[in-house]
């Protein structure tokens, strides 16, 4: 579709939505806001924007008249697909996009892309360091932090952009397609959102939906769903392992990545040189490595990467020593599966901070994964009730409910013992309290560097 002159609907006055507008604006479209929230400050949206394009803003209701202008509607991630003004917009023949989608028809060069339940930003971090030592012009976006509209327009045929997707991007594309795509796991979450697993599941795989026979798809092999799911696809499948040797692909030999390529056996690294801990990392760095050797980098290359890239911010990160207590900030452990990789990477006796949002999860495999390493479960926000009553379903009773993040923190600071950990790792998302799991990730350093 030709963008210039066309009236587009943005859905959403967030990041996402500010980008893509800004975006079609430089094109030469004609921007519309619109947020379903009838209270949103229609000032404070402009002056995202600077102020320096024409802006119509609608919020709470749509006229009809305005719906019947429009050309095209580009929905932010946030939005639900099946809400009614959205259905509205597809029984009308109006073509709806995500942002990814809108970036993807404007940017250039390859896309190299990543989804996956969890392990998603550190693996496309890592392998935007890997790409961006090795190569000319690189941008890493998405879902990361960074909206893939804010770069599109800086981007050359040669250039390579590293793109962190989830599920509620995957939802709105329609003609992306990555050079190379990976789906490191899928477990459950965003169940109030896709509703089922197998919703969940299908929109995952779209990553691939566009990819041709000389594209790449690296899959988890020790995730059921996508072993199968490897055996029908067009692209050329790399299968990465934790558990066992591959006669091809990448895997986790003892203390040892291991690829074989079908020509050749390659020692990757060992463990013992990565600064990254646990074996979901180890997950994390075969994904990034397959694919950035298949995109064409020295093996060499992207050695001396991986061994100097250190872990992202909110997934399992350090944060300080006090009275021989270490705090640790997992803040990203956004569903249960998530935080079962926090705690299992605990060498310590652990005070544990949960507790969130309800996106209807279920908790009983993560109270199971404490194996005796938690001391004490510090419960906060919606979800606490819930996860005390699966708790002691399970036998475990050292529970404590806190009003607030900063509560916990204190709590847990009186209850440590020296050679004790704390650990905020929720298993749930952050909004109700907080803007976003970096936010509460952020407070919680706060509250930390402040005892």
């Amino acid at each position: 579709m030709e963008l210039q002159g066309k009236k587009v609907l943005v859905f959403g006055s967030g990041k996402s939505g500010i980008g893509a507008s800004d975006l079609l604006a430089k094109v030469g479209a004609v921007p519309v806001i619109y947020d379903g929230n009838a209270d949103i400050d229609k000032e404070a949206v402009v002056h995202k924007t600077n102020g320096t394009y024409p802006l119509e803003i609608y919020a709470g209701n749509l006229p009809e008249e305005v719906i019947d202008s429009l050309d095209l509607v580009v929905l932010s991630p946030g939005v639900p697909t099946d809400i009614p003004v959205v259905k509205n917009f597809y029984s009308k023949g109006i073509p709806v996009w995500g942002e990814v989608e809108l970036a993807f028809r404007v940017g250039a060069g390859e896309v190299l892309a990543i989804t996956g339940t969890n392990g998603k930003t550190t693996t496309t971090a890592l392998l935007g360091k890997i790409m961006q030592d090795a190569r000319e012009s690189v941008f890493v976006v998405g879902n990361i932090g960074t909206p893939y509209t804010s770069k599109a327009l800086e981007m050359k045929p040669y250039s390579v952009t590293v793109a962190e997707i989830s599920s509620f991007q995957l939802e709105t594309i329609d003609l992306f397609a990555p050079k190379v795509s990976a789906i490191l796991n899928i477990t459950e979450d965003h169940l109030n959102r896709h509703h089922t697993m197998d919703e969940y599941i299908r929109v995952k795989e779209l990553i691939t939906k566009n990819q041709g026979t000389e594209d790449i798809c690296v899959l988890n092999y020790e995730d059921e769903v996508l072993r199968e799911f490897g055996k029908n696809l067009v692209p050329r499948v790399v299968y990465f392992s934790s558990e066992r040797e591959l006669e091809q692909g990448i895997y986790l030999d003892g203390d040892k990545i291991i690829l074989k390529d079908g020509k050749e056996t390659i020692e990757v690294v060992r463990t013992e040189e990565l600064k990254l801990l646990g074996k979901h990392n180890f997950e994390n760095v075969m994904a990034a490595v397959a694919m950035a050797y298949y995109d064409g980098v020295s093996m060499e290359s992207i050695r001396k990467s991986i061994c100097e890239f250190t872990a992202v911010a909110h997934r399992i990160e350090y944060v300080t020593e006090k009275n021989g207590v270490v705090y640790y900030n997992d803040s990203k452990g956004t569903n249960p599966d998530a935080a079962i990789k926090g705690i299992q990477a605990m060498n310590r006796p652990t005070l544990l901070i949960g507790g969130g949002y309800d996106k209807e999860s279920g908790y009983d495999e993560w109270i199971e994964a404490f194996d005796g390493k938690v001391r004490y479960l510090v419960l906060i926000g919606q979800t606490k009730d819930k996860i005390k009553e699966a708790a002691e379903k399970h036998g475990f009773h050292h529970i404590i409910l806190c009003e607030d993040l900063k509560e916990a923190v204190n709590v847990c600071a009186r209850k440590a013992n020296p050679g004790d950990a704390v650990l905020l790792s929720p298993a749930c998302a952050s909004w109700g309290q907080f803007d976003n799991y970096e936010q509460r990730g952020d407070m919680f350093k706060e509250y930390v560097r402040n005892l």
